[in-house]
């Protein structure tokens, strides 16, 4: 098969991936000690914390704030559709906004993991997002089916 076959390169290029290739250093990276590695493997470790955090807001906190703000809206307006609409733009805004920050630190994870002597290439912020969306999906679930219980109309009487 030739080397510029549509299933080996995705159909865009001729050749490698952009970013699939090897790392290459300008020389050889200089290591650190052995405590200076730890070091970096407990930051790595303390920035891993801090992202998934992050990527819990998108879950809870912030929609919860922004539906509190929507109906301050709506009540000083009278609006219901300013005030959902408002919500949402909120939503979408600090969604962004949280997203890149939390791609920031996945950069930076990805650094300190190099630094701490791993040949980390890919980052975590896909699998931190999804894990913590299923997570809240799950929880999310577990309110309205157990805890808050079945509609009125389904309940036992």
């Amino acid at each position: 098969m030739p080397r510029n076959d549509p299933t080996d390169t995705g159909g865009l290029f001729i050749g490698r991936r952009p970013g699939t290739g090897p790392l290459h250093y300008r020389g050889a990276p200089e290591r650190g000690g052995a405590r200076r590695r730890r070091a970096d493997a407990t930051a790595a470790l303390a920035l891993l914390c801090l992202e998934v955090l992050v990527c819990l807001t998108l879950w809870g906190p912030q929609p919860v704030a922004w539906l509190w703000v929507g109906s301050q809206v709506n009540y000083w307006s009278g609006s219901v559709t300013f005030g959902i609409a408002v919500a949402f733009a909120g939503m979408i805004a600090t969604l962004m906004v949280t997203l890149a920050v939390a791609h920031r630190l996945d950069r930076l994870w990805r650094i300190l993991r190099r630094a701490a002597g791993y040949e980390q290439r890919d980052g975590v912020l896909v699998r931190i997002f999804a894990t913590t969306a299923v997570i809240a999906g799950v929880a999310f679930l577990f309110w309205f089916v157990i805890l808050h219980g079945p509609a009125p109309d389904l309940a036992p009487q």
